[in-house]
């Protein structure tokens, strides 16, 4: 029997149902580590399949918003239970269908858990503030309005955490959700679904249709019924989100790109740099909105810094995330495979070194998927493509300066501002970069990819549309502030 009369079908989750798409026709999920393998079939949905999800979610808006905080909550606990029974299946799911680790994998829906009970807590904490009147036989307050049906556009790279930080806090403030997942981790986010499901959230207050982003993400940006769009995914996709949802009124929230520098400072702790250079930059295969892609060194440091990460990379184990031996995956597919490949000969053509990798990897056993090595650059300047654009995979480029004013002026030569990160014992260091750096997220002494759920996050610049996701900053995109004047 070939892997392909096996593979299950994935339906749409519409008002509590799982239900075919309208026109009965599905794509393939193809794992990433061997394009041979198809890891489900999911529906090629039509807009009448998402007009069905909005409209059931606007329904069941009506009710879930009279429900108390508290109980929406207790709802998202009880997703939370369900996402932990099935974890391992998920996050073998989530490695098979995008490529990562099975402990990173394992370790995102872990997170995913955690974040479901953060905001299941968020129930029970104020809605709302006090405000002095005027007027002395008066009563003034705010409170916290549900915006309605909001959408939630999510990419490949994060197929459970991301998904679920924005679905957590939209459905425990009272809104109800209709999401389309990625293309290349729709099985991952079918499982995902099941597990609210399973929890027994009424119907139509969570609705997934999978898709093209033509149709189905378009028809999320243009329809009517949906209040709100969240989106995270590349800024030329989330630019024209932005555009469409500014045309019709909608509330919109945008998470893009980012060119994450590391600085080392001259008296920075090398090994400490290294290691977290290779953790920010390669771990995920550097496809994270936060992985490390340019690597400022003072010169003082350069070469015996470029020396120590060389030959750790060196000794990365590239290959199927099933292994308990592979350090690095695959790319997420075959596009994205071609995307590094691309970049990295633009990266030989305008002049940058080679000083690792490189090269796809093709050895046996791992020639049908879509694996690259590890790549350093050295001798690159600031003007470079491979300096300035977001690869989105394993690619590192050293850029050496003298001081660290330069550093941090090369550090912000970038239209991107998510994260950055410095390494160096000197406070006057610190305190110049926190002031000076241009991010979002500025970290010290540690890897630029570390986000914490109960924190704010979010770019500067080009990186986002300057709001902010996760914690209990959520709440400024995800609700309205409504004033309230009470006289006897």
């Amino acid at each position: 029997m070939t892997v392909e009369t096996i593979a299950k079908t994935y339906l749409n989750y519409i008002n509590g149902e799982w239900v075919a798409s309208s026109n009965q026709e599905v794509d393939s999920s193809i794992s990433p580590a061997n394009s041979k393998e198809i890891v489900g079939y999911i529906q090629r949905s039509t807009k009448e399949d998402l007009d069905e999800a909005v409209a059931a979610a606007k329904i069941a808006q009506i009710q879930w918003r009279k429900l108390s905080g508290v109980t929406r909550g207790d709802f998202l606990y009880k997703v939370a239970n369900v996402i932990e029974q099935n974890i391992d299946d998920i996050a073998e799911t989530m490695t098979r269908e995008m490529g990562k680790t099975f402990p990173e994998a394992k370790g995102e829906t872990a997170r995913g858990v955690a974040i479901l009970r953060y905001y299941a807590g968020e129930g029970m904490r104020k809605v709302g503030d006090v405000i002095p009147s005027t007027d002395a036989d008066a009563l003034m307050f705010t409170q916290r309005a549900p915006l309605g049906v909001v959408g939630v556009i999510t990419p490949w790279n994060f197929p459970v955490a991301i998904p679920i930080w924005k679905m957590a806090p939209a459905l425990v403030y009272g809104n109800t959700v209709v999401i389309k997942p990625a293309h290349e981790t729709a099985v991952t986010a079918a499982k995902v679904i099941k597990c609210f499901a399973e929890a027994g959230l009424p119907a139509g207050v969570v609705n997934m249709v999978t898709g093209s982003g033509t149709i189905i993400g378009q028809g999320i940006v243009d329809h009517p019924d949906i209040a709100a769009i969240t989106f995270t995914g590349s800024d030329q996709v989330g630019k024209a989100v932005g555009q469409g949802a500014l045309a019709r009124g909608a509330k919109y929230q945008l998470e893009m790109g980012g060119k994450n520098p590391v600085i080392v400072a001259a008296d920075a702790d090398l090994d400490l740099a290294v290691e977290a250079t290779i953790s920010g930059g390669l771990r995920s295969t550097g496809q994270k909105c936060t992985a490390t892609s340019r690597v400022i060194v003072q010169s003082a440091v350069y070469e015996a810094f470029k020396e120590k990460l060389v030959e750790k990379i060196a000794q990365l184990k590239v290959g199927n995330g099933l292994s308990g031996e592979t350090w690095m995956g695959p790319c997420a597919s075959e596009k994205q495979l071609n995307t590094v490949l691309t970049y990295i000969e633009k990266g030989i053509a305008e002049g940058a070194t080679l000083l690792y990798g490189g090269q796809r990897v093709v050895e046996p056993g791992l020639e049908n998927g879509f694996y690259v090595e590890p790549t350093v650059f050295d001798q690159v300047t600031s003007d470079m493509t491979i300096a300035q654009e977001e690869i989105f995979g394993p690619v590192l480029a050293l850029i050496k300066v003298n001081t660290l004013e330069e550093a941090l002026e090369v550090a912000n030569d970038v239209k991107f501002g998510l994260s950055a990160s410095i390494f160096t014992k000197d406070i006057g260091n610190m305190l110049s970069f926190i002031k000076e750096m241009e991010a979002g997220l500025v970290r010290i002494n540690s890897e630029s990819a570390g986000v914490e759920l109960q924190a704010p996050f979010g770019g500067m610049k080009q990186s986002s549309s300057h709001s902010r996701e996760q914690g209990q900053a959520a709440i400024e995109f995800f609700t309205s502030i409504k004033t309230v004047f009470v006289k006897a």
